[in-house]
């Protein structure tokens, strides 16, 4: 598989999630503020950098759903950032899957075309070097939202969400596929 398949593969995964939550749940999401979304996203990645730390959880969860939480958790924040927040769940599922596929679909072009640039530098990196950058990017977003946006040379909260979804999506393929697979 080529990094284009092993994403896709990666995101059809987390789709099936959020398709499931969704049938589960309907979209109660919606009624989140973009700021609850980036301390969700906080928690996931604080976590996982336990973890990492740590060597062990009393949780029996590991790092590979709180990468997929991420993500998850990513997309819904762009939906947000693009939509607004509401104070129902005002999104059937048809439509909440239709936005989950763009924003999925925006983020694989991004990957794409960094991935050019780049040289596939990330499969070099550690799962925990982009554990790092996940919080990384969390706390310039929190940052951004504290200056209410008004910022000087910033890309903006929505450039930081698809890096974060990014960088879960590069965690998931080398713990699906292993660090040597091109």
């Amino acid at each position: 598989m080529d990094t284009r398949e092993q994403f896709e593969q990666i995101m059809k995964e987390c789709r099936t999630l959020f398709s499931k939550k969704l049938h589960d749940y309907g979209a109660a999401w919606r009624i989140m503020r973009p700021t609850s979304l980036t301390d969700q996203i906080y928690i996931k990645a604080n976590r996982i950098r336990s973890l990492e730390t740590k060597g062990h959880a009393q949780v029996d969860e590991g790092i590979r759903p709180e990468l997929v939480g991420i993500v998850n958790y990513a997309i819904i924040a762009l939906i947000q950032l693009e939509k607004g927040f509401s104070d129902v769940c005002d999104m059937e599922a048809e439509e909440a899957l239709a936005q989950y596929d763009r924003h999925a679909q925006e983020a694989l072009n991004l990957m794409l075309r960094k991935n050019h640039d780049y040289d596939e530098a990330w499969r070099s990196m550690r799962v925990s070097s982009y554990t790092d950058l996940i919080l990384m990017k969390i706390f310039r977003t929190k940052q951004i939202e504290t200056l209410q946006g008004q910022t000087l040379v910033s890309e903006g909260v929505e450039a930081n969400y698809m890096d974060m979804l990014n960088y879960a999506v590069f965690g998931l393929i080398k713990l699906t596929y292993g660090d040597n697979v091109q």
